[in-house]
């Protein structure tokens, strides 16, 4: 039997997590034993179809059998949910059915590369001082100065540095000295072999990408993170002024890595910012400039790339978030690997 259920008119909200989506043009009509619900998407976002029994009163219901554009990770344009009513075995007061669509900013990002996922985690755009903030006190280098105003636009980055499990699945080996465990940081890796693997990876997850594409992060990008973004707390280490609550160095390694996110994380939720191994970045090595900058790609060119974070072999002051160092493209060693961005 036929169930008809009237649609007197959808309502639409919104809501912010960091920056509002919105969602416009919401159209809702029967069509045999569904209910298909359309909207406008201006950006990426969770979207989600909550129903109302009571006239718009209490959104309390939220439907099961659902199709198409709900969930995590919507990309923008003309979208359409499918609800099957019969399947749900809903019983309504049609007079008094009302439908909300609401998007939020997805602070995450989950992709499976051959059965090995991996979390992204969204950094806000904003401005920020890179360089010897006042925080890094004597431990500051010269190269971390001058301090500088940098604004950088949205982006994620991992929750983790890479890991053996992911770098194997894409790469086909795994190059670490330390081969403990599929959660153990791939280390090992030139800055080169990383651009690999970058290529490859993309290539794997075209379909999952939406349009974005991985990298290695910028140094700017490494540093706001490892800062905790706008949710920054202004302390010294990346999530804490006590190193060893966020990092393995050489006070706590035993001279060896550990699986990642075993430390606490930092303010946007981040792993192993500071300390485990070094990450590389994108950028070459340069000098710093006073001058403000908008998404900065580093020296225009140079003779070493740079790399972030310290390790298990190093010092405190090594896994501040504003010290910098550099190595050949070339260059592996044990306390050396990675982290992804992705934008």
């Amino acid at each position: 039997m036929r169930t008809k259920i009237s649609i007197l008119f959808a309502t639409v909200c919104f809501t912010t997590i960091v920056t509002a989506q919105t969602v416009t043009n919401v159209v809702a009509r029967q069509v045999g034993n569904t209910v298909e619900v359309s909207y406008d998407l201006d950006k990426q976002a969770d979207v989600s179809l909550l129903l109302s029994r009571d006239g718009g009163a209490n959104y309390a219901a939220t439907p099961k059998s659902l199709s198409g554009d709900a969930g995590n990770g919507v990309t923008p344009g003309r979208k359409k949910i499918v609800w099957n009513l019969l399947q749900d075995g809903s019983e309504w007061n049609i007079e008094r059915a009302r439908f909300k669509v609401v998007a939020e900013r997805n602070n995450k990002m989950t992709f499976t590369a051959n059965g090995v996922s991996f979390t992204m985690i969204l950094v806000e755009g904003g401005t920020f001082t890179m360089g010897a903030t006042s925080e890094q006190g004597l431990d500051a280098e010269s190269d971390e100065k001058p301090a500088h105003s940098v604004t950088l636009s949205d982006y994620y980055i991992g929750q983790t540095e890479v890991t053996q499990a992911l770098w194997r699945t894409v790469m086909g080996s795994n190059p670490a000295y330390f081969q403990k465990g599929d959660k153990y940081p791939v280390e090992k890796v030139s800055w080169d072999e990383c651009q690999q693997f970058v290529q490859k990876l993309n290539s794997l997850l075209s379909s999952q990408l939406g349009g974005k594409r991985f990298a290695l992060p910028t140094e700017a990008q490494w540093e706001y993170a490892a800062r905790g973004g706008k949710k920054s707390n202004g302390y010294k280490y990346s999530g804490s002024n006590t190193l060893g609550n966020v990092a393995w160095y050489d006070s706590n390694s035993a001279s060896i890595t550990h699986p990642v996110a075993t430390k606490s994380p930092n303010e946007l939720g981040i792993y192993d910012m500071s300390g485990n191994v070094w990450e590389w970045c994108q950028d070459w090595y340069g000098s710093y400039s006073s001058a403000s900058q908008t998404n900065p790609i580093g020296a225009s060119s140079g003779s070493d790339r740079v790399r972030r974070g310290g390790s298990w072999g190093n010092d405190a002051g090594i896994c501040r978030v504003s010290n910098r160092d550099d190595y050949a493209p070339a260059y592996r060693y044990s306390n050396l690997g990675l982290r992804l961005v992705c934008y």
